[in-house]
């Protein structure tokens, strides 16, 4: 087994978990197999209670790990299926360490850091490396391992001392170190200026890691003299040290890697030179064609954290790749929900009026997952809205609950009807706590993970989009469901729920079926969006929201796929006839022998 290791200095956000997934992806293009490691130096066991405007999204995988975002990159990327395994955290290290001197496994030995902690690290890299992560059997060939944080950070001392003695642990050729720093430009003399990376590549040394690659971000090309500055104070070769410089977006990154020739850099490092150059043409279409779109189409998010992007990344990524297959440019309209409440007519009716504006502007309505009261009218409202004025919709997890409370008290006229969330007390409950769930204990204990989903009506806009499949497996992270005793009393009013679970009792899917596009899934279908394999609920509601959803359905109604009965996807079959120009279709995919490169 190969070692990538990717660490960061300067500042925390610089984008090391884009090149850990960059770097994948070329060795990927050489012809290797690649898995990922997150290491988080958080004391937390995983990311399942932190706040998403802390740390933004919480991401969830097949097995329900509740697992740092960066690993959706690495899924995205890659197009593989990691494990809660493939981030470690302090606190799930310091746990395993701990349970076992309460064994007794340390036969009366002083528990410390070193070389208790350090091997415990070492010892869940090397087997977690060995887990296949692309569904061929066997261990991938390279580990691309992600460290978190900044070199220099307290807490991750443990990690750092545990990844010096891993490079001498697996020995010379097997380990390769890039080392993610800042290069900024000063306005007040105009250069680029080296100092920031010296100290941090200084800090690295002296905690006994010296890096092989410098990967610089900076707003524009290094210049030469600065590389040659930075290979002389920093001991690394000039043809070593590349530029990761701002792009349009992020599918360029792997190709900036690429042209500079990284991927040599690193292959010598790990005595893999007889491999061939890396074959990124695909992804080169891609993100070329991604920044050719010019038709918009414009999406309103409907949330709660509309503050901070990283809240609702992999959203943002599934409208992505819905909009790059629709040849639309997304534009997304953040409207944060308790803006739309009268009572935010009354304290700020600025606020009021622009959210109300970007909701109306907007062609299409997305209200995500999320958990408390704050902005659930709001949201209720946009629901109404969407339902009402025949706007396409999409309600995700809470989403689909809140379309479920709107209809109940619009329709079925039972206005305090309402979630137990919210109102523990309500008269009308149409969303109640799950009977398996914990209310005390608040991680780990939701319905997570890969669960299946039968749909019970096939001639309807869902089960059209996932290519007419029986049942669908997609990714839960919820404790709240639809009541199962207003089922009938809904459906009877005309809301139909096209999707159960296994006992038929556990709601999955709703869709109003004559409204142009107004579906409700408990599930979170942005965890398996790909670029070249679209969601099919974020497909449908950008489709839709364009005025291409009937072209779509028909599309996919004379398509292969009507023959694959037991057809079970993470997301929207692979579009045949829906796509215009061939060179398009072979960038995204979009043929049905599956041609195209996924990230």
């Amino acid at each position: 087994m190969k070692y990538v290791l990717v660490t960061g200095g300067v500042v925390s956000g610089i984008g090391k978990g884009v090149t850990a997934s960059s770097i994948g992806v070329v060795l990927k293009a050489c012809g290797l197999r690649v898995t990922s490691i997150k290491i988080d130096p958080y004391l937390n066991t995983d990311a399942g209670t932190m706040s998403p405007f802390e740390h933004g999204e919480v991401f969830v995988l097949d097995d329900g790990g509740e697992v740092d975002l960066d690993l959706g990159n690495y899924e995205r990327f890659l197009d593989i299926k990691l494990t809660r395994d493939n981030n470690i955290t302090t606190g799930k290290i310091y746990q395993f360490v701990i349970n076992k001197e309460r064994k007794g496994d340390y036969l009366g030995k002083t528990v410390q850091v070193v070389p208790h902690v350090t091997d415990a690290i070492q010892e869940w890299i090397e087997r977690v490396a060995m887990i296949p992560v692309d569904g061929e059997e066997g261990p991938a060939d390279v580990c691309v391992i992600e460290l978190g944080g900044t070199i220099g950070d307290i807490e991750s001392m443990p990690f750092i001392e545990a990844l010096c003695q891993f490079s001498c642990h697996v020995g010379p050729g097997n380990f390769c170190l890039v080392h993610v720093s800042l290069v900024p430009v000063l306005n007040v003399v105009g250069e680029q200026k080296t100092k920031p990376t010296q100290h941090s590549v200084r800090g690295l040394r002296a905690l006994g890691l010296a890096p092989n690659v410098l990967a610089c971000r900076s707003e524009k090309p290094l210049d030469e003299n600065v590389k040659g500055k930075l290979s002389q104070f920093c001991h690394v070769p000039v043809e070593n040290i590349f530029t990761l410089y701002d792009v349009s977006n992020i599918w360029h990154v792997p190709l900036l890697l690429r042209d500079q020739k990284a991927h040599k850099a690193i292959l010598t490092k790990l005595d893999l030179l007889s491999l061939g150059e890396p074959n990124l043409r695909k992804w080169k279409d891609r993100a070329e064609i991604c920044d050719t779109l010019h038709d918009p189409v414009k999406i309103a998010i409907v949330g709660k954290y509309t503050g901070l992007s990283d809240s609702y990344l992999s959203v943002l990524k599934a409208l992505l790749h819905a909009s790059v297959a629709c040849q639309r440019k997304l534009v997304v309209e953040w409207v944060p929900a308790a803006d739309l409440e009268e009572l935010r007519a009354r304290e700020a009716p600025n606020l009021h009026e622009k959210a109300w504006n970007m909701l109306k502007g907007a062609d299409g309505i997305l209200v995500p997952g999320g958990f408390g009261d704050r902005g659930v009218q709001g949201k209720i409202i946009a629901a109404k809205y969407a339902r009402e004025n025949n706007v396409p919709y999409l309600g995700i997890c809470l989403g689909m609950q809140i379309a479920v409370i709107e209809y109940a008290r619009s329709i079925l006229k039972l206005q305090n009807a309402n979630s137990t969330e919210f109102d523990p007390d309500t008269k009308n409950p149409c969303v109640i706590f799950m009977p398996e769930g914990s209310k005390t204990h608040m991680g780990g204990t939701m319905r997570l993970g890969s669960r299946r989903t039968f749909f019970h009506v096939l001639d309807c806009k869902s089960a059209k989009l996932y290519g007419y499949a029986r049942y669908i497996d997609e990714r839960h992270r919820h404790r709240y469901e639809v009541n199962p005793g207003m089922i009938l009393e809904l459906e009877n009013a005309g809301l139909t729920f096209v999707g159960k679970d296994e006992t038929g009792r556990r709601m999955e899917i709703l869709e109003l079926l004559t409204h142009p596009y107004f579906v409700g899934v408990q599930f979170h279908p942005e965890y398996k969006s790909r670029p070249g394999k679209p969601s099919a609920p974020f497909l449908g509601l950008v489709a839709a929201s364009c005025g291409q959803l009937g072209r779509l359905l028909q599309s996919l109604s004379h398509s292969d796929m009507l023959t694959h009965k037991d057809y079970s996807i993470s997301g929207a079959p692979k579009l045949n006839a829906f796509q215009n120009g061939d060179n398009n279709k072979r960038a995204y995919g979009l043929y049905s022998n599956g041609d195209g490169v996924h990230a």
